[in-house]
């Protein structure tokens, strides 16, 4: 990029104050384990942090003070002064008193001062709660209808595909007691003799449940707890309830439903089968009163249950309710339970219970409908058949505008006993009706009114990828009704992902930049559940290779301080006692037989194990995932190792999904070995700093040493001397030893140019996959080689975004052609976002300090950009960076938190390869 004899202009904007404060150094924004008023954390010891605003240019903390309460009530007692600490760290700043009391709710402020040694005001007062401890649900116990001993679940995880139609494994099936897999709705009342001042309670119910107290709604999530191996982990919730206690009699209920703790077939599409147990529910409530005394609700046999008006659910096939089995009020303390069962105490899951303290998935957007088209009875008689099942002839189908991850909700007026049925797909077959064949069918939602007025409802235990959703047996409302079906008053797709924080914004000149982004992020919401899914349809699994390949624009965008740990915990509870992480986790489904085996382990999805814990370290500057993990992380390496023969890795799926001329799907341009051992080199070379952090110098020299080694092997197998070529010479081949260091400094421009001849060669498209997208995109951004990742990416032809875009994607596609590809909602393509954040807008760590208190803006103005515009939310504040080029003035306008600094780095005329 050149500016010969052109002016550059950099202007830096310090963070804004606001005038109310009568102090210039403000507080704001307190969190507890990086988390704002957590209720459960599970540590005795927990870190705090703050942001600060200041009206002085270039301000910073010189020292800080906290006070930490604990609550009893309206009762407040100290229990810790750190008194002054010369100090700038504002997170992670570790509590420093006696350890604090589980299942106990404290509050706490901080005071700073300033650079000029002003004091400022006690920020406003946070709360945060210690988890319980591990006795504390004894006296509660695992209550639903049926044991697990009485409902027959076959044990195992091989039940899937060409497994399930075997005999003997539908024989096991067919001997399940049909109550296992049903829907149960529990209930207890209980009374209240003294004055309430606070209300707690611990819940779990599996696979999913929805709590209520005194008929409100407890919290706003779907799909709690979030999945997890429950053989290894169970997850709770926690509800602060004072607000929906009263003194007098109270009604607790709880809804249940399967998730994956429970998956069965019912006739309707399923990717796997298997059974944890039947639904359960494991609860206590915790009532504290004015006079300082407490009394527990617990589940135990004075508990009732009755089936409920979820008559099938399944994660997989969708979800059937009949409102007139509804109990008006069963929920509520005036319900008479008589006709109810006694609930029976159930073997408790295997699972170690843990507090749920990820950030759960709410309904997050909604979308009405854009178009309305009627299936005409040619259509109907074709889609009949195209899809298997026989179509309403009085069908519609609905186009809601955007892909994504959910489930219709309905609002409509009907006869008692008329049923309304929602078929969802992300394409139509060529006669217009909803297709669900490349992404599992039968999946659908049935509603049978009971004739009451405006009955509003959507799916509680079940969600797809959808775009349109088929309408059968409803009109919507007005729309002639000469049959007297039930009107459909409203109607919204339900976008439902995982509520982590959106943390950036980035916008720049280009359309397709711009338009990329936006179905990036939308691939990345729909598959952004209690784990990091590869579809929202077909699978629902959570596919490893993506977390960390796509890792730092999913880092970039969202604030994953809960969300990566809990996705840790899935890696090392999938861990098999040899050391090898599978390539899903949790590991519902174990891929075993002819052809199937190869998609159960690969170094590039199990490398994650290794990876994620320093993307986070080096977003947040927490290296708690590296210490907590460095026992699995190492028991992986040293799996591969085992693995290895001569220092070479030779097994996996390589650089899955490559293009070329061919369908897309197991590597053909790269040698799998060449990836493999590529990432079995990566992971050893993190696993050294690993172990140099944890202040192993035994491990450290070992892996320094082994590093060494598979570098040799690498080179010596891979690389070719005469033409200065790795593997196939193809782009994968070239840009990851580029990108790992892997190529020895003198041949390292050959390779270089090489990979550009290659890129060149190709029309200046990639061939690159899956894993192979994320290094090529670095290998030339690291080298200064935008100029050729813009051209690469600016147009509208496949490979690129800018096809997909041309084809009417909403969100990112599994394949680059759309109509090749099974799945219209896969994120894993999306490694560009790392581009658009690290180098257009040039927002990076800082590698010597990690945390982005310290960080570095380099923006890349390339090709015809004029403008690139991102904001970032770290956890000291918001970094914005704007630049303009016109007229050959290049302008920069950046904001840096206070008690922050950045090292701007301008463009320059020429910059030097990495």
């Amino acid at each position: 990029m050149g500016y010969s004899n052109k002016i550059i202009v950099c202007f830096f904007i310090g963070l804004l104050y606001s005038f109310r404060s009568l102090w210039a150094m403000e507080v704001v924004k307190p969190t507890c384990e990086m988390t704002v008023d957590p209720l459960c954390v599970s540590t005795l010891t927990p870190h705090f942090g703050w942001q600060l605003t200041s009206s002085v240019q270039a301000d910073a903390q010189t020292a800080y003070a906290i006070e930490v309460y604990a609550l009893q009530g309206a009762k407040r007692t100290l229990v810790w002064q750190s008194g002054k600490k010369v100090s700038s760290q504002s997170q992670h700043v570790p509590y420093g008193g006696a350890p604090l009391t589980p299942a106990q709710k404290y509050s706490w402020k901080v005071q700073v001062w300033d650079a000029a040694g002003k004091l400022a005001a006690w920020s406003a007062e946070a709360v945060f709660g210690i988890a319980p401890s591990s006795s504390f649900f004894q006296n509660a116990h695992w209550v639903g209808a049926i044991t697990q001993q009485q409902a027959k679940l076959p044990a195992g995880r091989k039940f899937h595909g060409t497994d399930m139609k075997k005999p003997e494994v539908k024989a096991l099936w067919d001997a399940v007691d049909s109550l296992s897999s049903k829907s149960i709705s529990l209930r207890r009342s209980f009374t209240v003799n003294k004055k309430i001042v606070g209300a707690m309670v611990y819940v779990c119910g599996l696979g999913h449940y929805e709590l209520s107290l005194n008929g409100q709604k407890v919290g706003n999530s779907e799909f709690a707890p979030l999945w997890s191996d429950y053989d290894k982990t169970v997850y709770y919730n926690a509800y602060d309830v004072t607000s929906l206690l009263k003194e007098g009699v109270n009604a607790i209920g709880a809804l249940l439903g399967n998730g994956f703790y429970n998956v069965q077939g019912g006739g309707r599409y399923r990717k796997l089968q298997i059974g944890f147990g039947p639904p359960t529910l494991l609860l206590k409530m915790v009532i504290t009163h004015a006079d300082g005394t407490q009394e527990e609700i617990c589940s135990d046999a004075h508990w009732k249950y009755a089936l409920s008006p979820v008559t099938f659910n399944s994660i997989y096939g969708g979800e059937s309710y009949d409102a007139r089995l509804e109990q008006k009020g069963w929920n509520t303390a005036a319900f008479h339970d008589a006709d109810w069962k006694p609930v029976v105490i159930q073997e408790a899951p295997k699972g170690t219970l843990r507090p749920q303290e990820a950030s759960p998935v709410k309904i997050m957007e909604r979308y009405g409908i854009q178009k309305v088209t009627r299936l005409t009875a040619q259509q109907v008689e074709a889609a009949s058949k195209s899809t298997k099942r026989t179509v309403d002839p009085l069908a519609m189908v609905l186009d809601m505008g955007q892909n994504l991850a959910g489930f219709p909700e309905i609002t409509v007026r009907g006869k008692k006993g008329q049923k309304v049925t929602l078929l969802v797909a992300e394409a139509l077959t060529d006669e217009g009706a909803v297709n669900q064949r490349q992404t599992g069918r039968q999946h659908y939602y049935e509603y049978t009114l009971k004739g009451e007025g405006d009955e509003t409802w959507h799916p509680r235990f079940s969600y797809y990828g959808f775009r349109y959703i088929q309408v059968e047996g409803a009109v919507l409302k007005g729309q002639k009704n000469p049959q007297k079906l039930p009107v459909i008053k409203n109607i919204q797709s339900c976008f439902v992902y995982n509520s982590a924080r959106d943390v950036a914004t980035f916008r720049c000149s280009n359309d397709v930049f711009n338009s990329a982004h936006r179905i990036i992020g939308k691939a990345v919401r729909s598959n952004m559940q209690s784990v990091f899914t590869d579809c929202p349809h077909r699978e629902k699994l959570g596919w490893l290779e993506q977390l960390h390949l796509n890792g730092p624009g999913l880092l970039y965008n969202y604030d994953l301080t809960t969300l990566f740990p809990k996705v840790m915990q899935d890696m090392a509870d999938a861990q098999h006692d040899n050391g090898m992480v599978p390539t899903t986790a949790p590991q519902y489904v174990v891929f075993e037989g002819p052809g199937m085996d190869v998609f159960a382990d690969s170094p590039e999805w199990g490398s994650s194990m290794v990876i994620l814990p320093f993307m986070y370290y080096e977003t947040y500057g927490d290296a708690s995932l590296i210490e907590r993990y460095y026992r699995n992380m190492r028991a992986y390496v040293d799996y591969l190792t085992s693995r290895a023969q001569n220092h070479i890795v030779s097994f996996g799926l390589g650089d899955w999904y490559d293009y070329g001329d061919f369908r897309a799907g197991f590597s053909r341009n790269t040698p799998v070995p060449l990836v493999a051992t590529a990432h079995y080199y990566l992971d050893i070379c993190y696993l050294e700093q690993a172990a140099r952090m944890v202040g192993n110098k035994y491990d450290e020299n070992y892996y320094a040493a082994l590093k060494a080694k598979v570098k040799a092997a690498f080179n010596d197998t891979f690389f070719h001397p005469e033409t200065a070529q790795y593997g196939t010479g193809s782009q994968c081949s070239n840009a990851l030893p580029l990108f790992l260091g892997l190529v020895e400094d003198g041949t390292r421009p050959q390779v270089l140019q090489n990979l550009v001849k290659d890129i060149k060669a190709h029309g200046n498209r990639l061939t690159t996959g899956d894993v192979g997208n994320r290094y090529l995109f670095q290998a030339l951004a690291r080298n200064g080689l935008n100029e050729l990742m813009y051209t690469m990416h600016n147009h509208e032809e496949a490979p690129g975004y800018g096809f997909q875009l041309k084809f009417g994607a909403t969100t990112l596609t599994e394949q680059w052609d759309p109509r090749q590809g099974s799945s219209w909602n896969h994120f894993m393509m999306g490694q560009i976002d790392e581009w658009f954040f690290a180098s257009l807008a040039g927002i990076q760590a800082d590698p010597s300090a990690p945390g982005y208190q310290d960080f570095v803006i380099a923006p890349q103005p390339v090709g015809d950009l004029k403008q690139v515009e991102a904001t970032f939310q770290t956890l000291y504040g918001t970094i914005s960076v704007n630049w303009t080029k016109e007229n050959g003035i290049f302008t920069l306008r950046t904001n840096v938190p206070v008690n922050c600094s950045a090292n701007c780095l301008c463009p320059a005329k020429k910059r030097p390869a990495c």
